[in-house]
């Protein structure tokens, strides 16, 4: 874990290839990816293989699954799961110029 709070947890994922991961669960996240790499995931008796490239971020909706390392490159992440609730801030804590 890389930092929470009320609202967020923030988790940084790294991996070698061939390593595998047990089913767990993520909220409603968004994925930033640190690396590049090639994934297959398993949810319900089925897989999926993806092909992520560094840079990118994108929304995961709530999910169970589990995954492997399928490439030959190290699995580099960062995900920002949300947690239930919203601020009390009509703008949202927003930061910036007013």
């Amino acid at each position: 874990m890389v930092f929470e709070n009320e609202r967020v947890r923030v988790l940084e994922y790294t991996d070698a290839p061939g390593d595998r991961t047990t089913p767990h669960e993520h909220p409603d996240s968004v994925m930033v990816t640190l690396s590049s790499f090639r994934r297959r995931l398993h949810a319900g008796g089925e897989h999926r293989d993806v092909e992520l490239t560094a840079g990118r971020a994108g929304w995961l909706p709530a999910q169970r699954h589990a995954g492997e390392n399928t490439g030959d490159t190290a699995s580099h992440a960062l995900f920002v799961e949300l947690k239930e609730g919203r601020s009390a801030d009509p703008d949202g804590g927003h930061l910036g110029p007013e």
